[in-house]
């Protein structure tokens, strides 16, 4: 045992012996002097807020950098290894993220416009209220991904855009008109609502999809139960438990629909 807690102790003490790797500060001093630093070692730099519109930073390594809030608007990010980076609310617009590595990158509330994200996988960063995402940038399966996250805080117009993107991309993604249909709902819009739930009930039913199908057609007793309360002028209690029903059965089988 004592053998042991000595091997223990060691090893501990190996490790918080090893040297820190800190950023390269003259690489960082000629990225703030100039804003050209291709290839440049930026690793753990931290940026925050800086003005960097129009910087250079091609295949620049980016791990673990603070970017949050920074002005990045048409810079050259293309290649650049972005993992862990932060990049909450950062201006990307109009930037080069092509072929960027985003493994784990916060690109939360950052804006997007314009950004060119060829080659980038998406599916493998954070972009919870990320702005301007073109539809060319991601799949159907991952608008629709960040929909639900949408739908699931409320944010039932940020869902519908999401939605709607996937829906671009894929016309016949059943799924995509389910969720759409149930964010309509929320926001008071139940003859929209409605339309969407009966296209989804037609693709899953062509689609053969049975779980879809018998989803989509539980929504549609739930709308209809809706609507017959409302003529009735249920209190706003009755109606809340209704709607709540319905979302319920929605986020039950949505994610086993994908």
């Amino acid at each position: 045992m004592k053998l042991i807690k000595c091997f223990a102790a060691a090893a501990l003490l190996s490790y918080f012996s090893l040297p820190v790797r800190a950023e390269n500060l003259d690489h960082l001093r000629q990225l703030l002097a100039t804003k050209q630093c291709d290839r440049c070692d930026l690793s753990g730099s931290g940026l925050v807020m800086s003005n960097l519109a129009g910087a250079r930073l091609s295949q620049a390594n980016l791990v673990n950098a603070n970017l949050s809030q920074a002005n990045l608007s048409g810079a050259d990010l293309s290649g650049a290894n972005l993992t862990g980076a932060s990049l909450h609310g950062a201006n990307l617009m109009g930037a080069n993220l092509s072929g960027a590595i985003l493994n784990g990158t916060d690109l939360r509330e950052a804006y997007l416009t314009n950004a060119n994200l060829s080659g980038t996988a998406l599916n493998t960063a954070y972009v919870e209220g990320a702005v301007g995402i073109s539809q060319g940038a991601a799949s159907p399966e991952l608008f629709f991904n960040w929909g639900l996250v949408e739908v699931k805080k409320g944010s039932y117009n940020a869902a519908i855009e999401d939605f709607n993107k996937a829906l671009a991309i894929n016309p016949e993604y059943a799924s995509a008109y389910l969720g759409r249909g149930y964010a309509l709902l929320r926001l008071g819009k139940d003859a929209e609502a409605t339309e969407n739930i009966k296209v989804a009930a037609q693709l899953f039913q062509t689609q053969k999809n049975t779980l879809g199908y018998e989803t989509a057609q539980g929504f549609l007793k739930r709308m209809e139960a809706f609507r017959e309360a409302k003529s009735r002028n249920a209190s706003d209690v009755q109606l809340g438990n209704l709607v709540q029903g319905i979302g319920g059965l929605l986020l039950q089988f949505l994610p086993a629909l994908l």
